[in-house]
């Protein structure tokens, strides 16, 4: 197993430069089960930020590339279950997809509640003002 920088990533799903988008698109498409790519929650959560803010991806494509990710068989990625929680609350329009997937995280491990001073991420379950 290989691991993957996000910019990996943004190279292959948006195709956007001549040199370094084939290279990502031919090493991804060589991944298989067997032999997966690993995508950490950081890698994850750093890709949606970079599609949102550099691409201006709206968070319903943003659900739809994070749907293709998850589902991907030659990709591995970490907490993969928060991960689809974290892209039901985007898709729900809840919070941002970082904030998100930290909260899913945290319930995971076991946390009560997750402490924040975002107000935005005082929409999603779990989460409490300090």
């Amino acid at each position: 197993m290989i691991g993957l920088d996000s910019n990996i990533l943004v190279r292959y799903l948006v195709q956007d430069d001549p040199a370094q988008s084939p290279k990502a698109a031919r090493f991804l498409n060589g991944l298989t089960k067997a032999d997966p790519g690993f995508v950490s929650a950081v890698a994850l959560a750093e890709t949606v930020w970079v599609l949102d803010r550099s691409y201006h991806f709206t968070d319903g494509e943003i659900t739809a590339t994070l749907e293709e990710i998850l589902q991907t068989d030659g990709l591995r990625v970490e907490h993969a279950d928060e991960a689809f929680t974290a892209m039901a609350l985007l898709k729900a329009g809840q919070g941002d997809f970082a904030d998100a997937i930290i909260g899913a995280i945290n319930a995971s491990a076991g946390c009560s509640r997750t402490l924040t001073f975002d107000r935005k991420a005082l929409r999603l379950p779990g989460f409490e003002p300090l």
